[in-house]
């Protein structure tokens, strides 16, 4: 059996255990389509999908291998929401299109439940299950909230006392969670490539090592230059996250690129399940939080946290990571790393997914940091609805346009607010010894 091809991907967890082993070609030439999609992460493979479905010709690039960024190297959690609450997004736009915009959240799960479900996409992995945990008593507020959103959602929520967190998470930090059951975790690379080969199969044309370094926009034809290709399309989606470039400014000028970090351990099974001795990931509550789970069944285990506005990565990844570890966990000590990475992610100033058309003919589905895998699901799905004529419900998401993202006050900002949250954190927890 021939191996799996990684050349060009990071060294990540996702890299190691890829299934599949399809190249794309360059786009080279002239190329005519109904749609150019510019971008091969998840919310661009989605639209894909999706328009190949509706019958459209499709034309998508990528700069380098499909999900190359933030969608090949996360975490891999899918759960219902977006990176800011629903009380924030409600102060913005009404507590009635709030609870329109978390339904959408909440759909982007089944969607990617469905595509694993219907496309045999195995290779995915999905196991149910994560947590939301706190560091501290909410005296009460966590087990309201989630109660109000198995009446609000029909959400498949279970709170947890504090004997019942530990049983599962044998920390001493944590105080009491709440599981969410409907939402799950899964290799979102082997899913990404997945969407890629069945999108495909249904007619889109692919192109790898094909970044766009030049748009046309304004005339009935749009066109989009490759260093070796011209592609001419009626539509253009520019589907693009950490990594945008410059062609177009308006999209560059409206997000964050914000690094987070991840590590994957050595096998050590044992080692392992003294800690975390369930199947079910867990999100840290904390604003400066952790993200982490089991993989390898078990065998290993998959650590995420930290955020920096800084660009390159830090040569102590890590060691910083394994800290964050120690101090949750400390029979985890012992426990060395295999290998650590980070990704870029995109995140608007409103911390919202920004999904809309900036003229005609010239769509937009981006932002989508903090909580990437549900709502490039049901991104990529509106957006495509919305350029097939098929719905308007992008339109949803209207209020949270391409707001200027501050430049490097707005990356300052940005970092500054991190630090203050980190330091509540601690202040928090403090309060509990």
């Amino acid at each position: 059996m021939t191996a799996p091809s990684s050349s060009g991907y990071i060294d990540t967890y996702y890299r190691r255990t890829l299934t599949s082993s399809e190249d794309y070609p360059r786009a080279t030439g002239h190329i005519e389509a109904d749609i150019c999609i510019v971008g091969g992460g998840l919310a661009g493979l989605t639209a894909a999908l999706k328009l190949a479905r509706l019958g459209r010709s499709v034309v998508l690039l990528e700069e380098n291998r499909i999900a190359w960024g933030a969608s090949g190297r996360n975490g891999g959690f899918v759960a219902a929401g977006y990176a800011t609450g629903l009380d924030s997004i409600a102060r913005h736009v009404g507590q009635h299109q709030a609870h329109e915009l978390y339904r959408l959240s909440m759909e982007g799960v089944e969607i990617m439940r469905t595509h694993i479900d219907m496309l045999g996409i195995r290779e995915a992995s999905p196991v149910s299950g994560i947590a939301k945990a706190l560091r501290y008593h909410s005296g009460g507020a966590l087990k309201a909230s989630s109660e109000k959103q198995r009446r609000d959602f029909g959400m498949q929520l279970r709170y947890l006392k504090r004997d019942e967190v530990r049983a599962l998470y044998n920390s001493p930090k944590y105080q009491e969670a709440v599981l969410d059951e409907d939402a799950f975790h899964f290799h979102p690379l082997n899913y990404a490539r997945a969407l890629a080969r069945e999108a495909a199969k249904q007619g889109s044309s692919i192109y790898e090592q094909s970044a766009a370094v030049s748009a046309e926009l304004d005339g009935a034809r749009k066109r989009i230059r490759t260093k070796e290709a011209m592609i001419e399309a009626g539509q253009v989606l520019f589907a693009t996250g950490g990594y945008t470039g410059r062609v177009v400014p308006a999209l560059r000028r409206a997000f964050l690129p914000i690094s987070t970090y991840v590590l994957l351990t050595e096998e050590a099974p044992d080692l392992v399940r003294d800690a975390i001795r369930t199947d079910a990931a867990i999100l840290d509550d904390r604003r400066a939080g952790d993200y982490y789970r089991v993989v390898d069944e078990g065998r290993r285990i998959l650590w995420g946290g930290r955020i920096t506005t800084r660009v390159g990565d830090p040569r102590n990844i890590a060691t910083l990571l394994q800290r964050e570890m120690v101090t949750t966990y400390p029979q985890l000590e012992p426990l060395k790393v295999e290998v650590g990475w980070s990704g870029l992610m995109s995140y608007a100033r409103h911390l919202m997914p920004q999904i809309g058309q900036l003229q005609p003919g010239v769509w937009y589905c981006t932002a989508f940091g903090g909580h990437g895998m549900n709502t490039t699901a049901i991104g990529g799905t509106i957006i495509a609805e919305g350029m097939a004529g098929e719905s308007d419900r992008y339109r949803l998401f209207a209020p949270f346009g391409l707001s200027w993202n501050g430049g490097i006050l707005g990356k300052a900002a940005a970092q500054l607010t991190y630090w203050a949250y980190q330091a509540t954190d601690a202040i928090r927890e403090f309060g509990q010894r």
